[in-house]
């Protein structure tokens, strides 16, 4: 391992707790190891690595959250997650191949589900003209693909939607594309949990007459 990718490693399991450990691992499962380290023990193992390690730019943030998802263990990939929704402004549709490897591989909706709010959406609503358009592309191969990439490609606009912004007929006409066919949980979690968030803020958003699960 490099460096900073000890240095996360080496203080998630000085976090760890062997209690905790065995209940994530009943509560989340995934087939994956747990060192029993909280939330908030991750996030900040990951911002004491930004201020050791300065300056790692897009490569060096990338190459560390490869590194980190490379172990089937649940902390160390919600720290790759973590370290990029922290340097996501440095991202851009080149590394969608990269994260969409992890979401292939994340088994769980507790990372599948922050990779695609908190850095896939803002990643895209940072592009414009052909990244842009490319990035969609991808979108919709992934609202076609398995269950884990069909989810992410619905919960990737809710950050801008949320917030006023997004193009709700895109994510709508995605929305139809992630569920023709038969329609797996993951997909229709995904769109009611859009729709209950966006319930309250934004009520005038509805889905057409039409549209059905």
């Amino acid at each position: 391992m490099t460096d900073a990718a000890e240095f996360v490693d080496a203080a998630l399991q000085r976090e760890s707790s062997y209690e905790r450990a065995i209940a994530d691992a009943h509560r989340l499962g995934g087939g994956l190891r747990y060192y029993g380290a909280s939330v908030g023990a991750v996030r900040g193992a990951v911002r004491d690595a930004s201020r050791r390690y300065r300056g790692l730019g897009h490569d060096g943030v990338t190459a560390l959250s490869s590194e980190l998802w490379s172990e089937p263990v649940f902390e160390r990939r919600l720290a790759a997650v973590v370290l990029l929704q922290s340097n996501v402004a440095l991202l851009d549709n080149s590394d969608l191949t990269r994260i969409e490897g992890f979401i292939r591989s994340a088994r769980l909706r507790a990372l599948v589900d922050p990779l695609a709010v908190d850095v896939v959406g803002p990643m895209i609503d940072s592009l414009a003209g052909r990244a842009r358009l490319r990035a969609d592309a991808a979108l919709d191969r992934w609202a076609g693909d398995d269950p884990s990439l069909r989810r992410a490609a619905v919960l990737s606009p809710l950050r801008s939607l949320r917030s006023g912004g997004g193009d709700w007929d895109d994510f709508v006409r995605r929305c139809a594309l992630a569920s023709s066919g038969d329609p797996d949980d993951e997909v229709v979690s995904a769109i009611g949990q859009v729709a209950a968030e966006l319930s309250t803020v934004r009520p005038e958003l509805r889905f057409p007459a039409n549209f059905k699960l």
